[in-house]
């Protein structure tokens, strides 16, 4: 199932998901095209193989919410 008709299924997983997405954000996004807070390449195919095991595969919805439950659940900064 996609993402996003998983969270059109679950919409109380929307607020967790756009959390941990913010956190993945390349910094300076706004100083670059397309303007959007979205992660760098290199650091999301990285993000990838490290969850997935490798950068082809698709999330589902499901292993998406696990994943930022899991990374709001860490600490920052450390």
């Amino acid at each position: 199932m996609s993402v996003a008709r998983f969270l059109l299924r679950h919409p109380r997983q929307l607020p967790t998901v756009v959390r941990a997405g913010w956190r993945l954000r390349s910094t300076r996004w706004w100083r670059h095209a397309p303007f959007l807070p979205l992660p760098d390449r290199a650091y999301w195919r990285f993000r990838m193989m490290t969850v997935m095991g490798s950068s082809g595969e698709q999330m589902s919805g499901r292993d998406v919410v696990a994943a930022a439950k899991w990374s709001l659940r860490q600490r920052v900064g450390r």
